[in-house]
């Protein structure tokens, strides 16, 4: 029997922060979990810091639920340790979209888009099976774009993060961090047309 590989990690969301691409709008979402241990909630998913976490503390599965205003999205980015966390470390995971808590749907287009040509440059980071995340001991970010078949970002009210099954049949469950980014659309305002001509190249610069 062969030991599946372990899932390498994604890059920092920071870099691809720095490219001017994508913006990160978590901050704008009413956040929700199905369970916590106190002092291991919402406010540890959105510190920026990898060594807080949030721990459920129920049955599964684990639902992390974010809720925006009508909003585009086109990546999110988990951040898991198996190596400090064991058998708290999800091994599945599904990502939902929807309106409300009523009409949510699993993103689709996992097979296409995160095998191989995967958003950020990172292939093969997770494996892909039935619209879940099949995760083996992953340590670091996980990236998953929430697009759809034409590679278009999503319009979406509500995002789920349902933690399905833990390594090692794990009760409850951490994550480290949670980020949601959103493309940027390039404005035309400050932008001006080359100056090719003579009597352009004539008023380039201040005299």
């Amino acid at each position: 029997m062969t030991t599946p590989n372990k899932t390498p990690p994604g890059a920092d969301p920071k870099q691809l922060e720095r490219t001017g691409t994508v913006r990160e709008i978590g901050s704008q979402a009413v956040w929700s979990l199905s369970s916590c241990k106190p002092g291991f909630g919402v406010d540890q998913l959105r510190d920026d810091n990898l060594e807080t976490y949030w721990q459920s503390d129920g049955s599964q599965p684990h639902l992390v639920n974010i809720q925006f205003r009508k909003t585009t999205v086109k990546t999110l980015c988990i951040y898991a340790d198996y190596k400090s966390d064991e058998s708290y470390t999800p091994s599945k995971i599904s990502v939902r979209v929807g309106n409300n808590f009523h009409n949510l749907q699993e993103i689709r287009e996992f097979g296409k888009s995160l095998v191989g040509h995967f958003c950020l440059g990172v292939s093969h980071a997770v494996t892909v099976l039935c619209q879940q995340l099949e995760l083996v001991e992953p340590s670091g970010w996980i990236h998953v774009p929430l697009t759809d078949n034409h590679k278009k970002p999503t319009r979406t009210f509500m995002i789920q993060i349902a933690v399905l099954a833990n390594h090692q049949n794990g009760r409850d469950t951490h994550m480290r961090q949670i980020k949601i980014y959103t493309p940027v659309e390039e404005s035309s305002i400050g932008k001006f047309p080359r100056c090719t001509t003579i009597d352009f190249m004539m008023y380039r610069s201040i005299r």
